[in-house]
């Protein structure tokens, strides 16, 4: 499968969406754009078997809030880069009391003009229950607007459910 030069791959916790994510740019030196913050033991658990899983190869950059500068600061026609993910970026959005629909226009503006192949991680949340308090239900729908909007701005979005991807959209 070719890859795209823009890309979101939503799944579930433990869809196997990372990996899938992962597996498009095997072979290619890429960028890896990590929005995740180590709080506690368990984070850096996952931080550190993510790294793992990914070998030496990644170039890693660390970025919770500015994603849309960072990201067009490193687009590049030789070097994909992967972010991962747009989830942990909402949250850390909503901590810091940033306007998360500002934010999304910016990276949806880079995104716009990519100048190499992009390929983003986004949990969809939105199966479930309702959440039976303001801050979860804010974190919600604040995702489902996020993946909505950056789903019309990608070439391709895949949806990961059990480790097996489902082409949603392909434009390429």
């Amino acid at each position: 499968m070719n890859l795209p030069l823009t890309t979101l791959v939503l799944g579930g916790a433990r869809s196997g969406k990372s990996s899938y994510a992962e597996g498009l740019l095997a072979g290619r030196p890429a960028l890896y754009l990590a929005t995740g913050q180590a709080f506690d033991d368990e984070m850096a658990e996952r931080i550190r078997l993510h790294a793992a899983r990914r070998g030496a190869d990644w170039v890693l950059i660390e970025e919770p809030l500015e994603l849309a500068a960072m990201l067009d600061r490193h687009l590049d026609a030789q070097r994909p880069i992967l972010v991962d993910c747009l989830t942990l970026w909402i949250s850390n959005l909503m901590h810091a009391g940033r306007d998360v629909d500002t934010e999304t226009a910016k990276l949806a503006e880079v995104l716009a003009r990519p100048a190499g192949p992009v390929v983003l991680v986004s949990n969809e949340v939105g199966m479930g229950l309702v959440p039976d308090n303001k801050l979860a239900r804010e974190f919600r729908d604040h995702q489902g607007r996020v993946n909505q909007r950056l789903a019309r701005t990608c070439h391709r979005v895949v949806f990961v459910a059990a480790g097996l991807p489902l082409i949603l959209k392909d434009l390429s």
